[in-house]
């Protein structure tokens, strides 16, 4: 199917251009300047801009936190990716222990069935030793070519020295691999000396996590990639001591990606006071407006390298089981959908970024580190035709109840933006239609290169 659309701001990789795009079946046959050729259908953008399908580098779908299952699963989730215009999604498999990653692939594999976006996979490992080591080329080959290790939890956290290996080993085959950066024993530590105060309210989650716990993290990562010579991608970093550590590192000559989220842009710690406070526990928790706007700063500077959601999202009954309890609160929330309205409504409209670094943002610099540039992240002929049109005069409040993700909750409950995705195309296929999913299940599996290093 040929569909043209008309009249669009072209959101290209520097600049804006008002202009046409033609596609040709799966991908993109022709962009800029008036195109007048057959097609089947036609899509007026007037107003609107255009950009290549955005990339989520951070879902947690169909997750078992313990004896909890996330909200939303695969089928649930990715609705509301597409309509969000989010287009491909890199969730976490998750090797447990005991499990071979080929195991944690397949796994993943068929929860990710009948999904209505793309999707990809980072492969989470629990082990590090000679019979995972084996298992990376197999991943390779079935284009898995990012990972990722945790500081905590304890089915999951594995030593710095682990990290110092992985690192180095995986920096040899281009691949890289994520952190999620705390210092686990001053945590837990922090926990233990709260609950025996009878300080067991939702607020005293993010006391128990304060910004030193994850500058700490960050640190020894810094640290430890230097060693190994390899390169460093904090997840999800909500700090501006984080953020510190991180600028020094690469002062040093250090490749260093750093991910952010939409909760840690417009969200406060002073909402964990609120009487539903505990949809807001995540980890790592909300911040202060001085963080906020150190990230902001940050995104403005070109030193925030991709925004993803960690969308993790459990029902208000599932988080009650922490009622009495922070720390058995199951941690996360939903956000899937709402990334791109928030980051056009806080940092574009609020003036720290241009259209074009949205662009970058949202889709691009993420398609270039995990092996999918250009076929994706680009408006260019001969990528897929994975496109979004967006709407910057939508005026609207985000609302559980209206989004698509499978809880009934939002963090950003209220919260006004200012536009949103209004058309998107997968694969070449109209699947979203003025703000409506109309062809669900269209999501198809991405097999991914070697990884793009652009900081190296």
């Amino acid at each position: 199917m040929r569909i043209l659309i008309k009249n669009a701001f072209l959101v290209l990789e520097d600049r804006v251009e008002l202009g046409d795009l033609l596609t040709d079946g799966r991908t993109i046959a022709q962009v800029g300047g008036v195109i007048d050729g057959p097609c089947d259908k036609v899509i007026d953008a007037k107003g609107c801009y255009v950009f290549p399908g955005f990339i989520d580098t951070h879902t947690h779908f169909d997750l078992e936190v313990g004896s909890t299952v996330t909200a939303d699963n695969f089928v649930t989730g990715t609705k509301a990716a597409v309509v969000g215009g989010t287009t491909t999604v890199l969730d976490f498999a998750t090797q447990e222990r005991g499990m071979t990653l080929m195991e944690a692939f397949h796994k993943w594999e068929n929860k990710a069935k009948n999904s209505s976006c793309n999707y990809g996979f980072h492969m989470a490992m629990s082990e590090w030793n000679d019979a995972r080591i084996a298992e990376i080329p197999l991943m390779i080959e079935n284009g898995v070519t990012s990972f990722k290790m945790y500081m905590v939890y304890d089915n999951m956290r594995l030593s710095d020295g682990v990290m110092y290996e992985a690192i180095k080993y995986l920096a040899k085959e281009d691949c890289i691999i994520g952190i999620h950066c705390e210092n686990d024993d001053i945590l837990k530590a922090r926990v233990k000396e709260l609950k025996a105060a009878g300080k067991t309210g939702s607020r005293y989650h993010a006391v128990s996590r304060p910004n030193i716990v994850e500058a700490d993290g960050v640190g020894r990562l810094m640290d430890a990639a230097y060693l190994a010579g390899g390169p460093a991608w904090v997840v999800h970093l909500s700090t501006k001591e984080g953020l510190a550590i991180a600028r020094r590192a690469r002062e040093r000559g250090q490749e260093v990606y750093l991910e952010s989220c939409p909760q840690y842009l417009v969200l406060e710690e002073s909402m964990y006071d609120a009487p539903d406070g505990a949809k807001f526990i995540m980890s790592p928790p909300l911040r202060s407006k001085d963080d906020q706007e150190a990230l902001l700063k940050a995104m403005a500077a070109g030193e925030i390298d991709w925004i993803g959601t960690d969308h993790c999202s459990f029902t208000m009954a599932q988080k009650a089981v922490g009622k009495d309890d922070f720390s058995k609160t199951p941690n996360g929330g939903a956000g899937v959908q709402n990334r791109a309205e928030i980051v056009y409504t806080r940092a574009v409209k609020g003036g720290y970024l241009d259209i074009v670094e949205m662009g970058q943002l949202l889709s691009t610099r993420a398609a270039k580190l995990f092996g999918l540039y250009p076929r994706k992240g680009a408006l260019q002929a001969g990528s897929d035709a994975d496109i979004v049109i967006f709407d910057p005069d939508a005026p609207h409040a985000i609302h559980a109840a209206t989004n698509l993700h499978n809880c009934d909750n939002s963090p950003y409950e209220g919260y006004e933006a200012a536009g949103k995705a209004r058309d998107v195309l997968l694969n070449g296929q109209l699947v979203v239609e003025n703000g409506q999913l109309v062809a669900p299940g269209k999501g198809e599996y991405v097999h991914r290169d070697r990884c793009g290093r652009y900081r190296k």
